[in-house]
């Protein structure tokens, strides 16, 4: 299981010095790219299929992690045991939790929760930041916008 100790060596980085795909424009997304490589989902679209090199690969689809997580929920419903999982910020018009499906839509995102914080790749600033579960759940606008968890994927 990954450490808080782990995610801070990320802490700053650029994609660009955690992708060795190529895999890197910074007009992209790479929320779920970040948490892919931190935790070493090779599944889905990766990558190393979308970019250039021979690395490892990493998923790069948001809605792909949702969806491969053993349990899923809103945030105020997470078991109080689950200490580190992945947290989703997105509309809640844009998930369906019994079926564990997530739209595929561009307002959403994701990061690595561990005890009180939530380390994710911040697209405005282009590297890797901390926030508390709060600040997250304000990464976009409007009242709709709704936090999610999703426990780590085996």
């Amino acid at each position: 299981m990954i450490t808080a100790a782990e995610l801070n060596k990320y802490v700053g980085k650029n994609i660009n010095g955690i992708c060795t795909n190529g895999y890197t424009n910074a007009a992209d997304n790479h929320c779920a790219h970040f948490v892919s490589h931190a935790l070493e989902y090779t599944f889905g679209y990766t990558c190393r299929a979308a970019g250039t090199g021979k690395g490892a690969a990493a998923n790069l689809r948001v809605h792909e992690l949702f969806g491969r997580c053993p349990s899923v929920g809103r945030w105020d419903d997470r078991p109080d045991d689950l200490k580190t999982c992945l947290a989703f910020v997105t509309a809640r018009t844009n998930v369906q939790v019994p079926n564990k499906l997530m739209a595929n839509v561009p307002k959403k995102h994701v990061g690595i929760f561990i005890d009180g914080t939530i380390w994710h790749y911040s697209n405005s600033h282009h590297k890797v930041v901390t926030q508390d579960p709060d600040g997250f759940s304000h990464h976009y606008p409007g009242p709709d916008v709704e936090l999610f968890y999703g426990q780590l994927i085996p």
